[in-house]
């Protein structure tokens, strides 16, 4: 290894909060698929299987600090906020905020491609990086890492949840109400900048509205006007 690469690697150890024993691990979590050569096998020598370990010990992490800290919480408010928490943008906004992209093995064509800035590779390989943690370090070095950098997410729960319409769906779809409808009932304005209100119905449930200055983000509006309204989400979220 480089010295250059041996700096890179315990700093990336110190903002992880963790020396590794088995310096391995953390190469392989970082191991890209297209920086694979010859005959090399992608799940031996690539994070693709660590990636499906490290989504487990995230949920895990994720569902008991939800349970410890919304004790009056129902199911439903629980599957949103873990969901938000644990969806790939989550990962992807954690791998940013670290530096996570400069210490990626990629493929020359990955790397011509942009796969550094990439949010699916980089969640990808934060996801391993969590298993790379739970197997070195134990259950403790993993959340103690997830404890960390995931209060940012809590503390600026907009990031998280500027999805609201998959929120509102995974949550109605979860209650047996279906799919929420979403209609264009009016848009004001001049053409360079419009208006737009939209309706939003789900089944059993009376309709909600919303508006911005596109129809995504008066769907996104009405959407999250809905959570809040049945209590799923709060203003203070």
């Amino acid at each position: 290894m480089s010295r250059d690469r041996s700096n890179k690697g315990r700093a990336l150890e110190t903002r992880l909060g963790h020396v590794f024993v088995d310096k391995s691990l953390l190469d392989l979590a970082l191991s890209h698929p297209s920086a694979l050569t010859g005959a090399q096998s992608p799940a031996q020598f690539s994070n693709q299987r660590l990636e499906f370990l490290g989504d487990r010990v995230l949920g895990l992490a994720v569902a008991e600090w939800l349970l410890r800290e919304y004790p009056k919480a129902e199911e439903g408010e629980l599957a949103v906020r873990y969901n938000a928490l644990v969806r790939k943008e989550a990962c992807a906004t954690i791998a940013e905020r670290i530096g996570l992209g400069p210490h990626l093995l990629l493929g020359p064509g990955e790397e011509r491609a942009g796969g550094r800035q990439k949010a699916a590779i980089l969640a990808d390989a934060c996801e391993a990086v969590i298993a790379a943690l739970y197997l070195d370090g134990g259950l403790e070095a993993a959340t103690r890492f997830i404890a960390a950098e995931w209060a940012y997410l809590v503390a600026t729960p907009t990031r998280v949840l500027s999805d609201a319409k998959t929120a509102l769906q995974e949550w109605t779809q979860g209650h047996g109400r279906g799919v929420p409808i979403y209609k264009e009932i009016g848009r004001s304005g001049p053409d360079h900048a419009p208006a737009f209100e939209v309706q939003i119905e789900v089944k059993g449930l009376p309709a909600a509205t919303g508006s911005g200055s596109s129809k995504r983000q008066a769907e996104q509006a009405a959407a999250r006007a809905m959570l809040i309204r049945e209590r799923v989400w709060t203003e203070n979220d």
